[in-house]
């Protein structure tokens, strides 16, 4: 479970655990939340826990993705530490050979813990098996101006509520916006996934801070314009430069059109405004973008899944032979740890 909210936010978590008797494992960040902290509650009531604080990993312990490369232009910059969580929660996974996990964010809440029982059975069959989000809706800042003014408006499976077979898969999370989509992309096609269960997302304001929209744009394009493909009956390999000039003229095309809905249908000025302010990023953000540029990250995405499957397969080959959570956080270097096993 990645965190960066205060440790009351796991309260929700820790209470899942000790209903189903699994471990909980709590990837903590930033100055809210330590994992010492999420630790106290989880011993206190009698849940296993392995709370780790990961400012402080090793350096290499994941891999350096080509993928990240991108990172470095100011435009793509991410505050985000959500892919590298979750990289570490598959890594983690594979060398204590759990062979089941699932993923949770700390502002979603699952009314019956048996739907995370059911969910994690149907990894043998499908790649990924992701609980349907009720309460708020889990879209990108651009969707949800356009749902907001009436626009029909679908979700995906997300990464928020997501069980995955973790013995078996060799998906990583790329460090951009909507990667749980990419994680459920194979080469090629989407990868078997299915749907069961209900959680609930908590409401938060899309609109609050434009830099939202605007650091979401990158992500949003490559998802949507990659699904966009597949929906058409068409393989990844088309994703060449001349389809991506096309559809970063549909996605402006889209913007613009939910910015002309937005100023017609939203009654709340100062609501609307911000809404406004945030789609003009969004849509300053995707003007910017590139064919090629799109063309070559989905190529080194392609190139990380197979650095991402050979550093799985090393640290497999060398982890404990026994499932020992202590030998395990020895074997991957870890510091910062607290566990109540």
């Amino acid at each position: 479970m990645p965190t960066v909210r205060p440790p009351r936010a796991m309260q929700h978590a820790i209470g899942l655990a000790a209903a189903l008797g699994c471990v909980l494992v709590a990837l903590c960040s930033r100055k809210h939340t330590s994992a010492f902290k999420v630790a106290l509650l989880a011993a206190a009531a009698g849940v296993e826990v392995l709370a780790i604080d990961v400012d402080d990993l090793p350096s290499r312990l994941l891999p350096a993705f080509r993928t990240s490369d991108w990172l470095r232009d100011p435009r793509f910059t991410r505050r985000s530490d959500l892919s590298l969580k979750r990289n570490l929660g598959l890594l983690l996974a594979r060398v204590a050979r759990w062979e089941r996990i699932v993923f949770l964010d700390d502002d979603i809440e699952v009314p019956d813990h048996r739907d995370l029982s059911r969910a994690a059975a149907l990894t043998d069959d499908y790649a990924g098996v992701g609980l349907k989000i009720e309460g708020y809706p889990d879209n990108s800042v651009v969707c949800h101006a356009y749902r907001e003014a009436g626009g029909a408006q679908e979700m995906f499976v997300g990464g928020g509520a997501l069980a995955v077979h973790a013995g078996s898969t060799s998906s990583f999370f790329p460090n951009i916006y909507n990667e749980d989509w990419f994680f459920l992309l194979g080469d090629q096609r989407l990868r078997r996934t299915t749907v069961t269960g209900t959680a609930w997302q908590q409401p938060y304001d899309p609109f609050d801070v434009e830099e939202r929209a605007r650091a979401q744009e990158w992500g949003d394009v490559l998802a949507e314009g990659l699904f966009w493909l597949l929906d058409e009956g068409r393989p990844l390999k088309d994703a060449n430069a001349c389809y991506w000039a096309d559809y970063l003229a549909k996605r402006k095309r889209f913007i613009v059109e939910t910015i002309e809905l937005t100023r017609s249908t939203e009654p709340d000025p100062a609501r609307k405004a911000r809404k406004l302010r945030s789609l003009a990023a969004a849509l300053g953000r995707s003007r910017s973008l590139q064919p090629q540029r799109c063309e070559d990250y989905v190529e080194a995405w392609r190139k990380d899944r197979s650095v991402w499957q050979r550093h799985l397969d090393h640290h497999e080959q060398h982890a404990p032979r026994e499932s020992d959570l202590g030998k395990v956080i020895a074997h991957l270097g870890l510091t910062h740890v607290t566990t109540y096993l």
